[in-house]
């Protein structure tokens, strides 16, 4: 498997089956926040979003935010709306953050899941770490100037890519 390659295409974290995490074994759910849990241009959380969250809640899983986010007040003040734990500055695609979210968890590297907007910053992160990943659309067009660069590769090694509804 390529370091790129996300496990899963799926149109927007809602659209993830918590059943089907449940069955592969899955226990702790890392989250990207910005454009896969809080849109850019919004920063309000979708109702869907928050739905999702409270399902997979109910269900038992342990929910970390794991943003690179270096406005912590922000990525913090979004994890307390959430009822979720959130590490912020995590300088993804390095894996360490993801990694202390799962030792936080008590979980083990195959029982967790990371989930993302980006190709290149989520999905790599995800591999690093040895846990599964699913790449998510943005919910937004709005990005930082450094992102938007990084878009325009991610869009190119997307070609082609079907992302389930």
């Amino acid at each position: 498997m390529s370091i790129v390659r996300p496990g899963r295409f799926v149109a927007s974290v809602d659209k993830i089956n918590l059943d089907e995490l449940k069955r592969a074994g899955k226990r702790c759910i890392l989250l990207d926040r910005d454009n896969t849990l809080v849109p850019r241009d919004t920063h309000r959380v979708p109702d869907a979003v928050r739905a999702w969250l409270d399902e997979a809640r109910a269900k038992g899983f342990a929910l970390y935010i794991v943003s690179n986010n270096w406005h912590g007040g922000q990525v913090q003040a979004s994890a307390r709306e959430l009822g979720v734990s959130a590490i912020s500055h995590a300088m993804k695609p390095a894996p360490f953050a993801l990694l202390a979210a799962i030792k936080r968890a008590g979980c083990r590297r195959d029982e967790a899941v990371m989930v993302g907007d980006q190709l290149y910053t989520d999905v790599i992160a995800g591999n690093l770490a040895g846990v599964s990943s699913v790449l998510v659309k943005p919910q937004a067009t709005t990005d930082l100037w450094y992102t938007q660069i990084f878009r325009i590769f991610e869009r190119r090694a997307l070609r082609g890519v079907t992302f389930e509804e």
